[in-house]
């Protein structure tokens, strides 16, 4: 029997032959702290609560997402090489396809879902990248993996899910000295915030204008507005709380038969 719930979504520009979104928190089975629809399963959430969303989550996308092991690296799996071996995850920020209805799948809960998309190629590319992987290269490499898979590339297209925003991001001296040590660019996604060595930086406004720079203007990036700090009645954020779920954000090229 189908469940009669059905999961709330947010998605961006549509694009031919491809489909994503993000999930939002509401409706969901889990309780108290993860209230909503948790998809994480490292959350300290009850892990029956975690198994009904993921059924849930399942009802919407054509095959079991491949699941990740996110660690704020630059690790890139090869999702049509990839193999399920029991209750194992693979270790990485990103996964990539060329598969027909391949779900690659990122959890978030303030940091940057990134999902890019190259429709003359046939390649599609998933990524968690908080400050960490921003700074390391985790989206130039996820991008670079992408154009190994095929011989063909053309304009790609880049979303930008929902994320923490830069009024609600406070970092140390250290974060911005991360990102200008290899270009002063980036001077303008910092904000002065009001302790000395406290900046506000904008991590969308980073990823898009990284993103622009590794493929030479030829991506165009959407970047979807939504800050999950900001709404407790849509989305997870370890910012506003520490104990908290995850959100999700699933993509996979469409079959064209």
């Amino acid at each position: 029997m189908e469940n009669p719930l059905k999961i709330s979504t947010i998605t961006g520009p549509t694009w031919a032959g491809c489909s994503y979104f993000s999930s939002l928190r509401y409706p969901g089975y889990s309780q108290g702290d993860w209230d909503g629809l948790n998809l994480g399963a490292h959350c300290s959430d009850a892990a029956a609560d975690v198994a009904a969303n993921r059924a849930l989550l399942r009802q919407s996308v054509p095959s079991e997402p491949v699941w990740l092991q996110q660690v704020h690296g630059t690790g890139v799996l090869d999702a049509d090489a990839y193999v399920p071996s029991g209750t194992e995850t693979p270790q990485a920020d990103a996964a990539i396809t060329t598969q027909a209805n391949k779900v690659l799948a990122i959890m978030t809960a303030d940091c940057l879902p990134v999902v890019v998309y190259d429709p003359l190629g046939g390649v599609l590319g998933a990524a968690h990248a908080g400050w960490r992987g921003l700074a390391s290269g985790v989206l130039e490499r996820m991008v670079d993996q992408m154009w190994s898979k095929t011989a063909t590339t053309g304009p790609l297209y880049a979303w930008v899910g929902p994320a923490i925003s830069q009024q609600h991001f406070e970092v140390g001296a250290e974060v911005r000295e991360a990102f200008l040590a290899n270009d002063a660019h980036y001077g303008m996604y910092f904000v002065p915030a009001g302790t000395a060595g406290k900046y506000f930086a904008d991590l969308p406004g980073i990823a898009r204008y990284r993103l622009h720079q590794h493929c030479d203007g030829n991506i165009s990036v959407a970047l979807s507005g939504e800050c999950s700090y900001e709404r407790a009645d849509r989305y997870y954020s370890y910012r506003r709380q520490a104990s908290t779920g995850r959100l999700v954000t699933v993509a996979w090229l469409q079959s064209q038969a």
